[in-house]
């Protein structure tokens, strides 16, 4: 399961987005702005995507029953792919379609020094939050650049409040830079031009959560270094004359299911073979805890004729 940690950032990231999506939205109605409401209803979709992420780390935490004898891990999964379509749904979809009304009815926007107080206090808040996630996130893969460990990672939760969190600290740049350009040059129509870049930018983010939950839901194997580790494993028992074949699938970020095929020396007894594949579960759990469940046969090796 996620670790204390990423429940920590969730819970940190939760009631920090809460609060300032309500300052937000405060502040889009005094001051007529379309990038700041833009931004209160991106803060507001990150605070239910907060909530989905605890809701499906509490469902995945559930024992295995006779109806779903592997668990039930990828609840979590499921509801990272949630929270992908919510930012597209709605942070995206309203903001560009909140963006573009402005486009083609610019409104000019009042009292700009109250948004720049907001949008200044909700981007310190955005760059602890992150950093916070971003260290979460290298403890968990401490030698993978992030595009790299994100692909591998199966755990979705540190990633995907790394994702909003980025999302939200380029969103806060864009209305800043909207806000200013469109007051400098008296041009109300850059505020709407904002909140569309505010929709792109969700929708990009959205797409790449997507895609990081699809692959997981439809079922990762373990890493190549966990999977070598067990063929190492293997390579210790002399009794294995040929590693037939070795499946592995994550069922949850700390649930992976073992599947081994082997083709044993005829010369063992049964006894011999049964003693020594309860010594490989030992050894292979005892190097990779995460292996839940581990299922080993005997067979001949194949041959091609």
């Amino acid at each position: 399961m996620a670790s204390h940690g990423s429940k920590k950032i969730i819970y940190a990231a939760l009631l920090g987005n809460l609060a300032i999506a309500i300052i937000k939205y405060i502040a889009s109605q005094i001051t007529n702005s379309s990038a700041m409401l833009s931004e209160a209803i991106h803060s507001l979709v990150d605070t239910v995507n907060q909530i989905l992420l605890l809701h499906g780390m509490k469902k995945a935490e559930k024992p295995a029953d006779s109806n779903h004898p592997f668990g039930y891990g990828k609840e979590l999964y499921f509801w990272a792919f949630i929270v992908a379509i919510l930012i597209f749904s709605l942070g995206s979809g309203i903001s560009m379609y909140e963006g573009i009304h402005k486009i083609m009815e610019p409104q000019v926007v009042t009292d700009a020094y109250i948004n720049y107080i907001v949008l200044g206090v909700a981007f310190a808040f955005e760059g602890v939050a992150w950093t916070m996630a971003f260290r979460e996130f290298k403890r968990l893969n401490p030698d993978m650049g992030i595009w790299k460990a994100v692909h591998r990672s199966k755990d979705p939760t540190v990633f995907v409040v790394l994702f909003e969190d980025t999302a939200a600290m380029l969103g806060i740049i864009t209305a800043f830079v909207g806000l200013a350009a469109g007051e400098y040059f008296n041009m109300p129509i850059l505020d709407g031009l904002a909140s569309v870049v505010i929709g792109v930018i969700l929708g990009l983010t959205a797409i790449l959560l997507a895609v990081e939950s699809k692959a997981l839901l439809i079922g990762e194997s373990a890493d190549p270094a966990e999977r070598q580790t067990i063929r190492n494993i293997l390579g210790n028992y002399s009794d294995i004359e040929h590693i037939n074949e070795l499946l592995t699938i994550h069922f949850g970020p700390a649930d992976v299911l073992v599947t081994i095929s082997l083709d044993v020396k005829n010369s063992v007894s049964t006894g011999a073979w049964e003693k020594q594949v309860s010594a490989i579960e030992r050894d292979i759990k005892s190097a990779i805890p995460k292996v839940q469940k581990i299922f080993i046969e005997s067979q001949e090796k194949e041959t091609s004729e």
